[in-house]
């Protein structure tokens, strides 16, 4: 993955509000970034976990530890995606 390099002035009294230490604050920023993309439905959990160098299962447990849902449909939304796909698998049995 290509990368680039951002210089970012951040008020040094964010670094208390964000809770890391100094060395950790890329980090965090990225996983920040990261989260709030997944939460606008602009990235993947797989781009996601990419951008963090974690699973993609240590993403989604990212996710529900900051309260951000992985599925984004209502369960109505849910239970229509299956009954379509039951009678999709209904129609064309292999």
């Amino acid at each position: 993955m290509s990368t680039l390099t951002v210089n970012l002035k951040i008020p040094r009294d964010l670094l208390g509000a964000l809770d890391v230490p100094e060395a950790q604050l890329e980090a965090q920023i990225l996983e920040l970034v990261a989260l709030e993309l997944f939460r606008q439905e602009r990235i993947s959990t797989g781009k996601g976990a990419e951008l963090l160098k974690i699973s993609k299962w240590e993403f989604i447990q990212l996710l529900a530890q900051q309260d951000i849902p992985y599925f984004t449909e209502s369960a109505d939304e849910l239970a229509a995606e299956v009954a379509t796909a039951q009678s999709l698998l209904n129609r064309n049995p292999s």
